[in-house]
């Protein structure tokens, strides 16, 4: 295991894209288990899905500041693409750590809107890059995905494979930002991890999430598409688990050392976290209607098998992932564990809770 080089007490770390589903969680469990602790969140807060969702994230955030009154808790909000506030809040707070989970996320969207992609996730992280650059972190963490491993055959995924052959633009941005990373972190000696993701669930999630746009379209009874009729396993990860692993893996920054050249080797690395478990999703259907139905969202007598349309597969998508976390568990101890049963009881809790159900 790798031993800690980076205290996270007393700090001020910068969390991007703190109103989303993974930020502003992670502010909250930093708030919950480092303390004391500076956190400045930055996030545009766009309408790629409903704004009153990520307002909610944030006054959930203020209060649970409100119990730690030791730690700061700030919020810009701004566009990453903005280079000259990205300066100018680098120069203002001299960030310790920087969390970058500030994206614009899905692959279908990415198909119809890709100058937000090529903004947020390109010029975005450009920003960030640069001004790491020149207003030193001791450790750069950043969001990639799952989906660089394109169509690969060969699973589970591990960050050994080759991941030259994205099959969206989505999953073509997520990787340049970690050859980018790599390019800095070679030039410029900048500590950096990319964390690919795997299908993040949970409470207050994205909505364009099947789960979630599978719950909203079954409550208006219309009919779920289930794409690849039905032929696809995906990774489910819990929102905890991720957060768990990030927080980890924020404590150790790649070593700076020189090679042979008298040059820095690229203090750079990647890793998956997933839940090591692809589910079919009809079974996570099956499963997600049952946990609607015990939470009361959905009526006991609901008729599942009317509202499933089993349909062909979208572009952009793939018909596999699987995560192979065998170096987060070496290198950090930890592996993420909550069931996808366990995952979904505790999203259908909130949803009848949040939407008053």
């Amino acid at each position: 295991m790798l031993s800690n080089n980076v205290e996270l007490k007393n700090k001020t770390i910068l969390v991007t894209g703190a109103a989303g589903f993974i930020g502003a969680n992670l502010v909250m469990e930093l708030l919950r288990s480092v303390d004391p602790v500076n956190i400045v969140g930055f996030d545009s807060c766009n309408d790629y899905y409903e704004v009153s969702l990520k307002e909610y994230r944030l006054s959930e955030i203020n209060r649970m500041a409100e119990q730690y009154p030791d730690s700061k808790w700030i919020f810009i909000k701004g566009n990453l693409a903005d280079k000259a506030l990205v300066d100018k809040t680098f120069a203002e707070y001299k960030f310790d750590v920087v969390v970058n989970l500030a994206a614009q996320a899905g692959v279908r969207y990415s198909i119809d809107h890709p100058d937000v992609y090529i903004e947020s996730n390109i010029i975005g992280f450009y920003n960030i890059l640069e001004a790491c650059r020149y207003y030193p972190v001791e450790h750069l963490v950043y969001a990639s995905s799952s989906s660089v491993y394109g169509g690969n055959k060969k699973v589970p995924f591990s960050t050994d494979d080759k991941v030259d052959n994205p099959v969206s633009l989505y999953a073509a941005t997520k990787k340049s930002n970690e050859l980018l990373a790599h390019a800095y972190s070679k030039l410029y000696n900048i500590p950096s991890t990319g964390l690919r993701f795997f299908t993040v669930y949970g409470p207050a999630g994205r909505p364009d999430m099947a789960y979630f746009g599978f719950t909203n379209k079954l409550l208006k009874g219309e009919a779920i598409q289930i794409f690849n009729f039905g032929n696809c396993k995906r990774d489910f990860t819990y929102v905890d688990d991720i957060v768990e692993g990030v927080k980890r893996v924020m404590q150790h920054a790649p070593e700076k050392m020189d090679g042979g050249d008298g040059l820095p080797l690229p203090p750079y690395a990647v890793y998956n976290i997933g839940n090591n478990n692809p589910e079919n999703l009809l079974d996570f259907v099956q499963i997600l209607s049952e946990e609607l139905v015990r939470a009361e969202v959905l009526p006991a007598d609901y008729d599942f098998e009317a509202h499933k349309k089993l349909v062909p597969m979208q572009p952009g998508d793939v018909p596999v992932t699987f995560a192979d976390t065998s170096a987060l568990e070496a290198d950090f101890g930890f592996k993420p564990s909550t069931s996808l049963r366990e995952g979904l009881r505790r999203f259908a809790g909130w949803y009848k809770k949040y939407y008053n159900v």
